[in-house]
């Protein structure tokens, strides 16, 4: 059935598409702020005790 491989192509690319954004969300939602915080903590940790 050679009809019926540009929808598969277009399945997976769809479905490939929806993962990245998906992936791109989450990241920036919740995953890079945690680190940003975690480095700022650390920054913070780093000043005090050089005093």
């Amino acid at each position: 059935m050679p009809q019926l491989i540009p929808f598969y192509f277009l399945n997976q690319l769809s479905f490939a598409f929806l993962t990245l954004i998906g992936l791109v969300y989450v990241f920036s939602k919740y995953i890079l702020p945690l680190f940003t915080f975690q480095q700022v903590i650390r920054l913070y940790i780093t000043k005090l005790s050089n005093r």
